[in-house]
């Protein structure tokens, strides 16, 4: 009650509610696409890099989102790049490139002495959000969920079977770094809310927990939505009450929902299984 009692108080933490509900869902929609398309490490490799694009953005005193929209777009281009023109595989030029962004970005923002804000943009602070942030969300988030109902249909080919998808025509390779750059928007607009590091918890956890529940890409991409707006809220609930720094407390929140999925599922929950199996051996037995 007192948690309610705050949102109706305080504008600040109603920014916070809405702008995390906002990231939950869009995490969701764009992860279901990143769960089946196995570009979990893409995912984690672009929230990273764009580390270099938020610190040269901060040295240039311009609005963070720029910046870090072009690394991500970068990042993606660069790991195609290595990956169609040498032996180096798929996951090993993921790790090549990542790392040595990150690794820029955090020597630019030690360069330009923004310690705090380091912190914030790696761990996250939803408490501290501000309207253009919120505003911002909802703009990304209005993009992706534009963009998804429009070509449903050529991801949902390509997602499932690539090697299909461009027997029927569909330029696969456009519709991959489409997806990148959704990606990238995404992680961009969920800086404030859980930071680089936890971002592709937010991404890959809610969409992994709908996976375990449906085989419908629909329904898994309103589930993975659902998931993550619940784990937003979880999350402010209690870094608000116990004042804990809140992209953690959400990362945990997806982990929760998930073991309860991951055990509970009607289909593919390992306890429902393990009944299952006990019955088959005592009637063959």
């Amino acid at each position: 009650m007192e948690f309610l009692q705050d949102i109706m108080n305080y504008a600040f933490l109603q920014k916070a509610l809405i702008t995390s509900i906002m990231v939950g869902c869009i995490c969701g929609i764009i992860g279901s696409f990143i769960v089946l398309r196995g570009m979990a490490l893409m995912g984690d490799a672009i929230s990273h890099a764009i580390l270099p694009g938020v610190a040269i953005s901060y040295m240039l005193g311009i609005n963070y989102f720029y910046g870090a929209v072009v690394a991500g777009v970068l990042t993606a281009l660069g790991i195609g790049a290595i990956n169609q023109n040498s032996r180096i595989k798929n996951d090993s030029s993921i790790g090549l490139v990542f790392s040595a962004a990150f690794a820029l970005g955090i020597i630019l923002i030690t360069l330009a002495r923004s310690a705090t804000d380091l912190t914030q943009i790696l761990f996250g602070n939803v408490l501290s959000v501000r309207t253009s942030d919120m505003w911002l969300t909802l703009i990304v988030g209005s993009i992706v969920i534009i963009v998804i109902v429009l070509f449903y249909k050529e991801l949902l080919i390509s997602s499932f079977d690539e090697t299909m998808a461009a027997a029927y025509g569909l330029k696969t390779r456009l519709i991959h770094y489409g997806i990148m750059v959704l990606l990238t928007l995404v992680t961009v607009a969920s800086l404030q809310t859980v930071g680089v590091i936890l971002v592709v918890s937010m991404l890959i956890t809610p969409a992994s927990t709908a996976y375990l529940l449906t085989n419908r890409l629909s329904t898994m991409i309103v589930l993975a939505a659902s998931f993550g707006a619940l784990s937003s809220v979880i999350g402010l609930y209690f870094s608000f009450i116990y004042n804990l720094p809140s992209g953690p407390v959400i990362a945990l929140a997806t982990t929760a929902i998930f073991l309860l999925a991951f055990l509970f599922s009607p289909k593919q929950g390992v306890l429902w299984r393990s009944i299952k199996s006990k019955r088959q051996r005592a009637i063959t037995g």
